[in-house]
């Protein structure tokens, strides 16, 4: 299982929950690796995009399309995968081939709906989290980390989701999205 704290550096309380994370044993039988931010210099700043004026997670390779331009909140990169924070995860990624992926958002409070094995674990994370299950809106989606992930290992069956975590989240929350976390590994 991989789980990713921060893609948009604004958006960064999922450092809290890999905190929680490193704070307890991982379950047996559980290869548990953590990414606490794959766009440091964005939370540095506290913006959406990395130094480069990217939205990080506009800049996967699948189904990567151009939009807006240096300055925009969601511009994509001058291409697929043009960044080099989103290079490094997709080969750490390719080497890795997680099982389960999580990509932790703020603000939307809210885990988006799926089918087969990746809905059943998706719900299950909600269930856990207290999350309610409904769609995720409210940009141009292209170039997406999770899409890229589980369009990337589908033919292993493998799950990418997001985690919309709402506008704050208090320690006990964080504790709660840790043992979820934990909980859907061992159940995956």
């Amino acid at each position: 299982m991989l789980v990713i704290g921060v893609i948009h550096g604004d958006e960064d309380d999922g450092v809290a929950v890999v905190d929680e994370l490193r704070s307890e044993p991982v379950p047996e039988g559980v290869e548990l690796w953590i990414v606490e931010s794959m766009n440091p210099d964005g939370q540095a700043n506290q913006t959406r995009s990395n130094d480069n004026g990217v939205d990080l997670n506009r800049n996967f390779p699948y189904k990567w399309g151009p939009i807006g331009v240096p300055g925009d909140s969601q511009y994509a990169g001058t291409g697929p995968a043009s960044e080099p924070e989103t290079q490094a995860v997709v080969n750490f990624m390719g080497q890795l081939r997680p099982d389960i992926t999580v990509w932790y958002h703020q603000d939307l409070f809210v885990v988006n709906p799926a089918e087969g094995r990746e809905g059943r674990v998706r719900e299950r994370y909600a269930q856990l989290t207290g999350l309610p299950m409904g769609q995720i809106t409210g940009g141009t989606y292209t170039g997406i980390a999770a899409t890229w992930a589980r369009n990337e290992f589908r033919p292993d069956d493998g799950v990418a989701f997001i985690v919309e975590l709402g506008p704050t989240l208090s320690p006990l929350e964080a504790i709660t999205h840790a043992d979820a976390v934990r909980t859907v590994a061992v159940e995956g």
